[in-house]
């Protein structure tokens, strides 16, 4: 094993969450004034109201199937009844289906922001960054799932990239497990840790700034001021 592997698949991985975390933390701390989406839609919603509804319908599913694939080990799987032809149904044509609508809301997505004179002047460059890599990030996965898979249909990453992934967190990380693994799934493997080291630095931490408190906030009454009424 040579160094560049030992970087990609080690060092790399626990850099990128490093970044993620720390980054978090120190944004929060000194920069929650700049904690916001930063929402364009006053100036084009047409666009907007269609990608992002693409985007998040299809992006949960994806997340889920991926918290499945590489969270949940084979065995598990096969226990609970779900066999390796079934497993890869599911993850070929359903989560190929999501994938399809994710990338489609994320290229409308980008589209809009780099077309639009008005919203592109909006932008910061860690905007436009941003929206290129998802939109790379979930190409190379859609490309992985529905080319790959069927090219070299042998390969299942359920016994490489899972438990090399699961290892991570258990600190036993093992490259070898990495390096017969398509270059397409690596390369979508390494612009997921990346976007998680670009993530406290943009607009995407606003995911996390779910409004729980509106649900226990007081209405705000408006009362006529009888008195004054009358005296006019």
């Amino acid at each position: 094993m040579n160094m560049i592997d030992q970087f990609a698949w080690v060092i790399f991985p626990y850099l990128c969450v490093a970044v993620f975390v720390v980054g978090h933390i120190f944004r929060y701390r000194y920069d929650q004034f700049n904690w916001t989406a930063k929402s364009s839609e006053f100036i084009e919603k047409k666009q907007l109201m269609v990608g992002s509804l693409l985007f998040h319908i299809g992006i949960i599913p994806v997340i889920m199937g991926h918290v499945a694939g590489l969270g949940i080990p084979k065995e598990w799987m096969n226990a609970l009844g779900v066999n390796d032809h079934l497993y890869h149904i599911g993850a070929m044509y359903v989560g190929g289906l999501f994938g399809v609508i994710t990338f489609a809301g994320m290229l409308i997505l980008t589209a809009r922001r780099i077309t639009k004179r008005s919203i592109r002047k909006l932008s910061s460059t860690s905007d436009i960054i941003v929206n290129l890599l998802l939109v790379f990030i979930v190409f190379m996965g859609m490309y992985s799932t529905l080319v790959t898979n069927n090219v070299q249909p042998e390969f299942d990453y359920r016994e490489t990239i899972s438990i090399w992934f699961r290892n991570l967190f258990l600190f036993r990380p093992e490259a070898a497990l990495m390096t017969s693994v398509p270059v397409t799934f690596k390369i979508h493997v390494l612009s997921g840790f990346l976007i998680l080291a670009f993530w406290p630095f943009t607009r995407l931490v606003h995911v996390w700034s779910v409004p729980l408190n509106y649900a226990r906030r007081s209405y705000i009454l408006y009362r006529k001021n009888r008195g004054q009424s009358a005296r006019h």
